[in-house]
């Protein structure tokens, strides 16, 4: 059951009114203790996927496990997704990463773990550069990153750089997915993986990657390649044989959960 803090809304860095749901900081033996923000344990911020939102199964997940073991846990809508103002249209990743940035600093966060679902394990690569060393560790979950190139056929990119709208067909729902030009060419300005073109991804500290061998939407050797690319010597990569793209199956979760408790025990 979702832990009961309705979403505040914060004006975010291109004038648009962003939700977001923040629980502090606490002693989890005591409810009214003070908040411990700045006593050097890590926040966690969960970053959704391509066209979902802080409501998804392992958003809320997470959410519910950082009040039971007190810890903080930043959950957010980019522009265009869910309660968020703005068109989707409009979303691209270097909007969507100064936009969580923008949020980490409206909540006055320090250390933070970044914890990044498919398009969102892209996404938590862009902001741990912004952030630079308060970027405290990573968590990729089925991470997408680069997907703008390996994602699509070579007539699908000559469309998109046209500027037409690419839609495909959805396993989630009866819409089709579409992908507009505007953020396919920004994800091809951001690749990541390649670092004989852009060196290694300039992180240090801790990142654990997770990843179903059943994933029908992002090859599960993409998280082999992004531990290569990562500069950082402690990196991990957690294989789930029969896990699918969602992991967010009862186990699946316990995995998450699982690692994030290693994680912060040895920040």
């Amino acid at each position: 059951m979702s832990t009961p803090i309705p979403p505040t809304f914060h004006m975010g860095p291109h004038g648009l009114r962003l939700a977001t749901r923040f629980l502090p900081a606490r002693d989890p033996a005591h409810a009214l203790a003070h908040t411990l923000v700045h006593s050097g344990a890590p926040a966690l911020v969960f970053l959704p996927g391509y066209m979902s939102d802080m409501t998804g199964t392992k958003a809320e997940a997470l959410f519910d496990w950082a009040a039971r073991q007190g810890h903080a846990c930043l959950l957010m809508d980019y522009s265009g997704c869910g309660q968020s103002e703005g068109d989707f249209a409009d979303g691209t990743l270097s909007r969507w990463r100064d936009e969580v940035v923008a949020m980490i600093r409206a909540h006055n966060l320090g250390k933070v773990v970044l914890v990044g679902s498919s398009m969102g394990g892209w996404l938590m690569l862009l902001v741990a550069r912004a952030l630079g060393r308060q970027a405290a560790g990573l968590v990729g979950l089925a991470a997408a990153p680069d997907f703008t190139d390996w994602g699509f056929t070579e007539q699908e990119k000559a469309a998109l750089a046209s500027g037409q709208t690419h839609y495909e067909e959805s396993p989630y729902g009866p819409k089709p997915t579409p992908t507009h030009a505007a953020f396919w060419a920004d994800g091809e300005a951001l690749h990541q993986l390649d670092t004989e073109v852009h060196g290694p991804i300039p992180f240090d500290g801790p990142a654990i990657l997770i990843h179903g061998q059943a994933d029908e939407v992002v090859p599960w050797g993409l998280s082999l390649r992004l531990a290569e690319a990562l500069r950082s010597a402690m990196v991990q990569v957690h294989l789930i044989k029969d896990g699918d793209h969602r992991l967010s199956r009862p186990q699946d979760i316990a995995v998450l959960l699982d690692t994030l408790a290693r994680l912060l025990a040895h920040p």
